[in-house]
């Protein structure tokens, strides 16, 4: 199974580089573009969510009828023309169209469609895992070499460099990545419409849950770089771009270590809405900070608390949403998901844009800290997938119609046949029946 996955998350690593290298210094660079404001400004670090949110569902339905890899080229041949024309950008509105162009590469669904294809139902959970850890090891170099490269050698090197990377995973597809087999779905139409997703209230609230967490991160990362690169005139500390990287060090590596932690309480001692409670908090906390920081000593703090917040959600958003999700569900929930996080990338970033460009970064602080409150209270009183429970019952041992009976119980969420293990799945709400009494009925 490594084999299989490496190369495609290598793939996925790579593009997600490309994205995640412009991220802490795109703000400063659209500010210098001709014609720019703080709004386009704001508009190009959220565009290319944007087009993400536009052409998902399209490049995933491209992909089942002219094939995966394909499809992938096609994607990996526009974010190499979008990279391309951000680094020749000399105004605003080429930039503005270079991402867009980026985020028109929308191969993220595909990569995931593939590693189900190339990979055994049992082992996808492992699967995910290792394409997440590439994705959070590319978002940590990222953080790093970005002040760096764009500091001495100039933020358009970065665009060059993620066009060159590109190619490189072009190259990886072609040489490294097995032809997928065909698949054929036994799902009935009905039970895969769009639609059904949206009726569990417990996954609506985790896509409005995308939604906020990742418009945050937008506005984080548009008021860092510009409040510490600006000068002191503008409210700003007056630091050099290749200097962010003493920003960003010490706020990605208590991020990342704020993660293990998460998905312990989270996952192990079902704490998972405190979890997010907490972190909610701590985003509180560090937006204030950044928003009336008077020196960067501050500042930082702030930023500090920013990550740490920020990556105790990334180990358990996946994860919930697919514990909610029923069994015929989870690709499309996770799609729905993921397209609410690319929707609020996009209105971070033009949200951000607007109050810098109108107001000041105090006012767009209380405004986040608003929203957080509104927040903090969307996830307090969300349920806790943890009060579900998984039975895993031998088909030798029960009556498969009883199984399908049971679905008829007020305490039972789904209950399902895995014909290729010969057993049967059975969640239910632990506050409302437990283990032996199902077992019971089943018997």
């Amino acid at each position: 199974m490594f084999k299989q996955i490496l190369p495609l998350s290598l793939i996925v690593g790579l593009r997600f580089f490309g994205l995640f290298v412009v991220l802490p210094v795109l703000s400063v660079y659209a500010l210098e573009m001709e014609g720019a404001t703080s709004f386009l400004a704001g508009l190009v670090v959220g565009g290319y969510a944007l087009a993400q949110v536009l052409l998902q569902v399209p490049f995933g339905l491209m992909s089942d009828k002219i094939g995966r890899k394909k499809t992938l080229l096609f994607g990996l041949l526009i974010f190499i023309a979008g990279s391309i024309l951000c680094a020749l950008s000399d105004n605003i509105y080429m930039l503005l169209i270079g991402r867009f162009l980026q985020g028109a590469g929308a191969i993220g669904a595909v990569v995931t469609a593939m590693i189900a294809d190339l990979v055994k139902e049992e082992q996808r959970a492992h699967a995910m895992a290792i394409m997440g850890g590439t994705i959070a090891l590319s978002f940590a170099a990222a953080m790093i070499i970005a002040p760096l490269v764009g500091g001495h050698w100039g933020i358009d090197k970065l665009f060059w460099l993620t066009a060159i990377l590109s190619v490189m995973a072009i190259g990886i597809l072609f040489t490294a990545v097995p032809q997928p087999p065909k698949i054929i779905h036994s799902y009935e139409e009905e039970e895969s419409k769009m639609i059904e997703v949206f009726k569990d209230k417990s996954l609506t609230r985790m896509y409005i849950t995308f939604l906020f967490h990742s418009s945050i991160m937008t506005m984080a990362f548009f008021i860092i770089p510009l409040v510490m690169t600006q000068n002191l005139t503008e409210g700003g500390f007056g630091w050099e771009k290749a200097e962010l990287w003493k920003v960003y060090l010490p706020a990605m590596f208590f991020g990342l270590l704020s993660m293990g932690p998460a998905a312990v309480f989270g996952e192990k001692y079902g704490k998972g809405r405190q979890v997010f409670m907490v972190s909610v908090a701590v985003i509180f906390f560090g937006f204030l900070a950044m928003g009336f920081a008077s020196a960067p000593w501050v500042f930082i703090l702030g930023v500090v608390l920013f990550f740490i917040g920020f990556n105790m959600f990334e180990p358990l958003l996946q994860s919930f949403v697919s514990k909610f999700a029923k069994v015929h569900q989870k690709g499309a929930a996770l799609g729905v998901a993921n397209t609410f996080a690319y929707i609020g990338i996009f209105l971070g970033g033009l949200f951000a844009g607007y109050m810098m460009q109108h107001y000041d970064r105090d006012t767009l602080a209380v405004s986040v800290a608003i929203l957080s409150v509104f927040w903090f209270i969307w996830v307090a009183t969300m349920p806790n997938p943890n009060n579900r429970g998984n039975i895993y019952v031998s088909l030798d041992l029960c009556d498969r119609e009883k199984i399908t009976i049971l679905k008829n119980h007020k305490a039972i969420v789904e209950s399902y046949i895995n014909e290729t293990e010969n057993i049967a799945i059975i969640k239910y709400e632990k506050e409302l029946i437990d283990e032996d009494e199902i077992r019971g009925m089943l018997s």
